[in-house]
């Protein structure tokens, strides 16, 4: 999944690099207020991929006295930023250019351009769509692409899918008000174009916002491998029920357990010990992602006397 997760961060990084440089350019010789507002969104979107692959690599430390079970949350914290770096960055310049651009409408020069360096971006950015697209299809399994969202653990890949569906989106409608704006004379169309680029920018960061939060506080395991623990605890015949057991996501491949579970009256301390330490086993090698067990001996019901 890492490894995934760093190629299609890369590829977009290369790629919105380049097109950021354009857009400026063709921004400042044509005077197009959606053509510099498509560069400011590659130019965060540029920035978003490197804070991306910083909080990756800051994931990867050891744990430390600090923080003895690891950093794998510095993902989902640089993902969380990143959403607000679209908001106010990306959407907040955006809309205010466009604005900017309504109530004070200038006509473009040498639209020719904008139009070559937007069917260039859509080319570009398409392509690195279609990667992300890829590699999150085989990352998200059966589910469906919006479950996968809701439940995915490794921010790091929607995220991306997430920038490069609105970096689209953002072409199609800046190719559209330019084109009003040319053919009708009416150069506040450039403006408006501009205004719906930053709502589809705050539109994406709101979202990308509410689903990296959970992740960020301490989202639990998906449903089935809550239910696969479960059911290894409860198919070991020394333990009697499960009074209770949670799980948290530590990172996205670092899941911790806590299980407190009722153990028969008439087991001794080793066989106790020796049963925590096969199930501990047994936990780890059904789900890879599981680094750390802790399994209390608790009684269901407080015992009287």
């Amino acid at each position: 999944m890492a490894g995934s997760s760093t190629k299609v961060i890369l590829a977009a990084l290369a790629g919105n690099t380049a097109i950021a440089i354009t857009k400026f350019i063709a921004a400042g010789i044509t005077g197009s207020s959606a053509m510099l507002s498509e560069g400011i969104h590659s130019l965060v979107d540029t920035g978003n991929q490197g804070l991306l692959l910083y909080g990756m690599r800051q994931a990867k430390r050891p744990p430390d006295r600090r923080f003895p079970f690891g950093h794998g949350k510095e993902i989902y914290f640089w993902s969380f930023v990143v959403a607000i770096m679209i908001f106010a960055v990306g959407a907040g310049v955006s809309i205010y250019e466009g604005i900017l651009h309504i109530r004070h409408p200038e006509p473009m020069t040498n639209p020719l351009i904008n139009y070559v360096v937007l069917g260039l971006a859509i080319l570009f950015e398409g392509g690195a769509w279609w990667f992300a697209l890829k590699e999150f299809g085989k990352a998200k399994g059966q589910m469906g692409y919006i479950e996968a969202v809701q439940r995915g653990k490794d921010p790091s890949m929607f995220v991306v899918l997430f920038e490069d569906s609105a970096a689209l989106l953002g072409l199609l409608v800046a190719l559209i008000g330019i084109s009003l704006a040319l053919y009708t004379g009416q150069a506040w169309f450039d403006g408006l174009a501009s205004v719906i680029i930053g709502l589809i920018l705050g539109s994406t960061a709101i979202w990308l916002a509410v689903e990296t939060k959970g992740l960020l506080i301490g989202e639990s395991a998906n449903r089935e491998v809550v239910a696969g623990i479960r059911a290894l605890v409860e198919k070991e015949p020394a333990i009697e029920g499960i009074k209770e057991l949670l799980t948290m996501h530590m990172g996205p491949d670092f899941i911790l357990v806590t299980i407190s579970a009722d153990f028969r009256d008439d087991l001794d301390a080793e066989t106790i010990e020796r049963t925590i330490a096969d199930l501990d086993r047994a936990i780890k090698a059904a789900y890879p992602e599981v680094k750390k067990v802790f399994i209390e001996a608790e009684s269901l019901c407080p015992r009287e006397g």
